[in-house]
Parts: structure tokens; C-alpha cells; sequence
């Protein structure tokens, strides 16, 4: 179905908020779970020393009333001990030793714990971001790691590009772990708001990648990335024909369609049975060799698209608005700006 490119603009004005991770239930609901736990373990201890009040001493007034018995609890619970209610006969004592000191361990881990999820544990995340983004300049940011953008990754790596370049964010922490044990930085978050990318820096990335797995979220995505970042070079995937031509005016620099490529090859192998093992080999670093895209170099400046540097064989020339082919006249003399595309051998 095609995209209404107007609608996704005014989606893209909501308002955003600020970025965080990604968790299973909201923070008020696991702190409301944590304290609710030590709530009931208290009122369990409460409950213990009650029936057994007997067995407990008051050397106030002699007497334990259920007020005393709660304050006996809480003091025992927080390990701090006056002394003014003590257990005295064996079997309190059995009943503090089996049951109440137990669950005052678990009562201060789950306190220890919470403290630790919601003060050190965020704090440190807080700084490690921050060290992270202060490193942020001339990375590559992946924005979803479904079957599109785990291949890309895992190509991009193969070529050699440092993972610690590579920013993936993507909503699905299951795959983020895939992505982090490659090395790659991650992030859970939605790629649409503006905040999660300026979170992580897209205005001095080298490249966007975008393969949201639905075409209407990557043309969105493209978006908000576009806006955020107007000189850097964003490559989207869609599957459908109709958008190819609103990922383009929402900004992507290269339109990449699976659907039409797996197309091209279907034909090619109907030509011949090598051609689609060739644009395959061409495709992928684990071929013989590659397409290469650069910028013509100072000595190359003058010659022909026949004889680079590299070594390579020039297969196109983009000068500026306008492609030239390696046959075509003005391929005998490059210019300075030109853009070359060429076939190298693998290394």
C-alpha cells in the first residue's frame, strides 16, 4: 500500500521524550514490586513474632502489645538491636535464628538491590553513555537489527570497519544482545524520536542505515534522521515499489529494495548460470571481489577511468548530477570531485 508521505510528516511532530532503556515493566511498577515484596516479608515477621509474643520480654513495662511487637520487628529487621525486647524463651530464639534472620537477609538485599537498580546502576549507565557519545564522531548508526541490519553489520565488520564505530539501536533487547556481542554499541530505544538519535550523534555519523522492518516506520525514521542530519548519507530499505520514491523524498541518499534485488537475480540466473553467482560474489566480502565507491585521488586527476591507482577496473563515474559509463568519452579523463565506482580484488 502506498505511504501518505503528508501524514508521516505530522506523525513526526509529536512530541518526543527523553531517551532511556528499554525495560520489561515501567520503573513505578518494579520499585511498587520491590517495596510491595519487603512490605509482606515485614508484615510476615510481624505476624511470627505475634503469635509468639510470649515468648517475648519488655523490660519497660513488662508487657508486649502489638505496638511493641512491631517495633521489636522493625528494630530486628534493621539490625539495630536496643535490647528493651528481647526473645527469652528457646523457642523465639529457634524462631529468630530459622525464620526472622533469614528473611531480614532477604529484606536487606532486596533494599540493597533496589538502591543498586535505581541509584549506582543508572548512574553508571548515565556516565557510560556519556563517555560513549563524547567518542561519537564518524561512526556508522544502524537504526534496526532485524534480518536486514544484522547482515549489514555483520558485512560491515567482515570489511574490516570497527565495531566499536557501529551505534545499533533497535526496540528489541534479544537482538541488541546479538548486536553487543559483536561489539557494536547499543542502544533500546525508538529511532523514531528525535532524542534517541540525537542521543547518539547522528549529525556527525559517517552513515545511517535503515531496515525498521515495515516500510512506513523506516520512511519515518528517515524522516527524523534526515532532519537531524542533512549532510550525512542515509541508505533505507523498503519492500515495497510504491515507496521507493517517498524514502527518497523523505531523504534517503540510496533506496534499497530486497524484494526487486532478489528479482534481478532470478533474472540473471536465467541468462546464464554464473550471472547470479557473480552479482552475489559482488555483493558480499566473502567473494573475490567487491564493489568499491571512492572519490578520485590527486594523481588519478587527468586519466582515464581505465587506469586507476588502485589497480581497479572503473566501472562508472559520478560527476555530479550526472553518470558517466566507463564507455562513454568523458570516461577518459577524470575530474577532480569525481566519484568512481570499481571492482578490486578481495584481501
Amino acid at each position: 500500500m502506498r505511504l501518505d508521505l503528508h501524514m508521516l510528516r505530522q506523525v513526526g511532530r509529536k512530541p518526543v521524550t527523553v531517551l532511556r532503556r528499554a525495560l520489561k515493566v515501567p520503573v513505578w511498577a518494579d520499585l511498587g514490586m520491590r517495596l510491595g515484596a519487603a512490605l509482606a516479608l515485614v508484615m510476615l515477621v510481624v505476624m511470627v513474632h505475634w503469635f509468639d509474643r510470649a515468648g517475648l520480654k519488655d523490660s519497660h513495662d513488662g508487657t508486649v502489645s502489638f505496638l511493641d511487637v512491631v517495633y521489636f520487628t522493625m528494630i530486628s529487621i534493621t539490625t539495630t538491636g536496643f535490647g528493651d525486647i528481647a526473645p527469652v524463651s528457646d523457642r523465639s530464639r529457634l524462631i529468630e535464628a530459622v525464620i526472622v534472620t533469614p528473611i531480614r537477609v532477604l529484606v536487606l538485599f532486596i533494599f540493597v538491590g533496589t538502591a543498586y537498580n535505581f541509584i549506582i546502576k543508572r548512574s553508571w549507565e548515565r556516565w557510560r553513555m556519556a563517555q560513549i557519545q563524547k567518542n561519537l564522531t564518524d561512526h556508522i548508526v544502524v537504526l534496526g537489527f532485524g534480518i536486514s541490519g544484522a547482515e549489514a553489520v555483520a558485512e560491515l565488520v567482515a570489511r574490516g570497519t570497527d565495531p566499536g564505530r557501529i551505534v545499533v539501536i533497535d526496540p528489541d533487547e534479544t537482538r541488541l544482545a546479538v548486536a553487543a556481542e559483536l561489539g557494536c554499541n547499543v542502544m533500546a530505544a525508538d529511532a523514531t524520536r528525535d532524542a534517541t538519535l540525537m542521543d547518539v550523534h547522528i549529525a556527525s555519523a559517517c552513515a545511517v542505515l535503515i531496515s525498521a522492518g515495515r516500510d512506513d516506520t523506516s520512511i519515518l525514521i528517515t524522516l527524523t534522521a534526515r532532519h537531524l542530519a542533512p549532510g550525512v548519507p542515509i541508505s533505507t530499505v523498503v519492500r515495497a515499489v510504491d515507496n521507493e520514491a517517498l524514502a527518497r523524498q523523505a531523504g534517503a541518499s540510496t533506496v534499497i529494495n530486497p524484494v526487486r534485488f532478489t528479482g534481478l537475480l532470478l533474472a540473471g540466473s536465467s541468462q546464464g548460470t554464473h550471472v547470479a553467482d557473480y552479482l552475489t560474489d559482488l555483493a558480499s566480502i566473502e567473494g573475490r571481489v567487491q564493489l568499491v565507491e571512492r572519490t578520485v585521488s590527486p594523481e588519478e586527476v587527468g586519466k582515464p577511468l581505465a587506469t586507476l591507482a588502485s589497480g581497479g577496473r572503473g566501472l562508472r563515474i559520478h560527476r555530479g548530477d550526472r553518470i558517466v559509463g566507463f564507455w562513454e568519452d568523458a570516461a577518459q579523463a577524470l575530474e577532480p570531485g569525481d566519484v568512481i565506482v570499481e571492482i578490486v580484488p578481495t584481501r
